[in-house]
């Protein structure tokens, strides 16, 4: 068989992935300036509204009402520049068969958002209907640095459950309860290719916080690859070992992704959440941690907020993200020194 034909092919499929990437303009360093001359500084809103299962308690278009839900007013009266993307399925995407497939469509398009942000010198902000959309915001982080290793960003993972399943372990069957596993590499490798994130992050690039809720057999998985974790009490109090794995996500990589996930918030603040921790922590307390990471930590690069519920009485969940969202750009503002 002659390889011509089949090399043409392959050529052809590559050929939108080497047209964006040259449309972007790579980072060369870890310390983002997001401010223009004038001291004004960029934010990028990005949504993903896409969710790999229907849910009864989340809002598929929680994204979209926390874009709308006043921050962009209130950090506009921050002085701050403000820009929104929505990550977008093509035309051909659309007809994809499966959920979790388009899954990685949609992370896909979220990538090159904040691969755009990055270039532009713009801080992101992700508004996400679901956690499986952190792996497209770690792919957007990933894939605009210059670095030859690819694997140079790393997560702080904020949520009263793991999410560290694998269609193995599993006892829901959700894609819910396993991106934190996907972007670790130990399973559905393809949803997270076409997420942009590849190669998978080394388990040294991952800490996650807060978790409350573990399956027997997730936290084996967690325990045999070691990964770090900062309690409830530690955040709350942000004792050395928080500022102890912060320092060490700072030394292994060049750009770290903070994600939260709604359901660590105190049940008061989101009365409806399909899966509330117990011992949930106050959007207060987390807004501390958030403004003390963005302000003492250089490599803190874009911060997501996932799985806001349909059921929001007097907007408690909503004013909770956006008090985190200040909070955050304050830190910034603090370490840019503006």
């Amino acid at each position: 068989m002659k390889s011509g034909p089949l090399k043409y092919a392959l050529l052809l499929s590559l050929l939108p992935a080497i047209a964006f990437a040259q449309l972007v303009k790579k980072d060369d360093t870890a310390e983002r300036n997001y401010f223009n001359e004038d001291g004004t500084m960029r934010i990028a809103i990005a949504k993903q509204t896409h969710m790999p299962e229907s849910t009864s308690s989340l809002d598929e278009n929680g994204p979209i009402t926390m874009a709308d839900g006043g921050i962009q007013d209130i950090l506009r009266d921050l002085g701050a520049e403000v820009r929104v993307s929505n990550a977008e399925l093509s035309e051909r995407e659309q007809t994809e068969y499966g959920r979790w497939r388009k899954m990685g469509y949609a992370n896909g398009r979220l990538a090159e958002n904040v691969m755009q942000n990055e270039a532009d010198g713009y801080f992101t902000v992700g508004f996400l209907a679901t956690c499986p959309s952190a792996i497209g915001m770690l792919g957007g982080l990933q894939q605009s640095m210059t670095s030859t290793d690819p694997s140079s960003v790393s997560i702080l993972w904020l949520d009263a459950h793991g999410d560290y399943n694998t269609p193995e372990t599993t006892r829901s069957g959700s894609l819910g309860g396993m991106p934190l596993a996907v972007i670790n590499g130990l399973a559905l490798h393809q949803i997270r290719r076409d997420s942009k994130l590849a190669p998978a992050l080394p388990s040294s690039h991952i800490v996650t916080a807060g978790l409350s809720d573990v399956d027997p057999l997730e936290q084996n998985l967690l325990d045999t690859n070691r990964i770090a974790n900062i309690s409830v009490d530690d955040i709350r109090n942000l004792t050395q070992n928080v500022y102890d794995q912060m320092d060490t996500l700072s030394a292994v990589s060049d750009k770290i992704y903070v994600h939260l996930d709604l359901d660590l918030l105190h049940p008061s603040e989101v009365p409806y959440h399909g899966s509330p921790s117990p011992d949930g922590i106050t959007s207060y307390e987390l807004a501390a941690l958030f403004k003390e990471i963005f302000s003492t930590y250089p490599k803190a690069a874009a911060i997501g907020f996932a799985s806001i519920p349909k059921r929001d009485p007097n907007n408690v969940g909503l004013n909770a993200v956006n008090r985190m969202v200040v909070a955050a750009v304050e830190g910034i503002k603090i370490r840019a020194g503006k």
